[in-house]
């Protein structure tokens, strides 16, 4: 398990990074694959805020929580990651041989020309790399819901397309599939 712990707007201590690694390391009980975690740390104002994004074989599961206490706020999140872990964990043990296979590693830029842009248009800049993993679909709803996320690029592993579901407003699930 690789842990980094990041501090933010705040001074480093070595008791709360040592809190944090500990914390984190309880959830390795329900993991058997190489794990890469990421703590942020940070201050805003009188928030305190501990947010924590695990990488287990392709899945991302983010926790985000903010209390008035850094300790209350890392004792928070590591409750919903575990309770987030849990949760996928018996997921798969009910599935059993799902979409294995490899990965398609795509880097996704988005560039804007600020020179170009007028003030009333929104500016994005963001540049991420990730993992689309062959899953099924019910496969790849679990994984949004895991990010808490709006919609998610995967790979199909029935058509082997690249498709993206999405959460509509009514609360059901969209799926948009590439035409032949």
């Amino acid at each position: 398990m690789n842990i980094q712990v990041t501090f933010r707007h705040m001074e480093t201590t070595e008791a709360l990074k040592e809190y944090a690694i500990e914390k984190v390391s309880k959830i390795k009980k329900y993991l058997d694959a190489p794990v890469e975690v990421h703590v942020v740390l940070s201050v805003e104002k009188f928030r305190h805020i501990a947010e924590v994004t695990f990488t287990i074989n392709g899945y991302v599961v983010k926790g985000q929580e903010e209390t008035d206490d850094m300790y209350a706020a890392i004792d928070m999140v590591m409750d919903k990651i575990e309770r987030q872990v849990r949760r996928y964990k018996e997921k798969l043990k009910s599935k059993r041989g799902g979409g294995s296979g490899e990965k398609l590693k795509v880097k996704m830029n988005v560039v804007a020309l600020e020179n170009e842009q007028t003030e009333t248009e929104p500016i994005v800049i963001k540049s991420t790399n990730f993992s689309i993993k062959p899953m099924a679909v019910d496969e790849a709803i679990m994984q949004m819901n895991l990010i808490d996320n709006d919609f998610l690029v995967f790979r199909n592993a029935t058509t082997n397309e690249v498709n993206v579901i999405y959460r509509r407003k009514d609360g059901n699930y969209g799926l948009i599939e590439p035409n032949a």
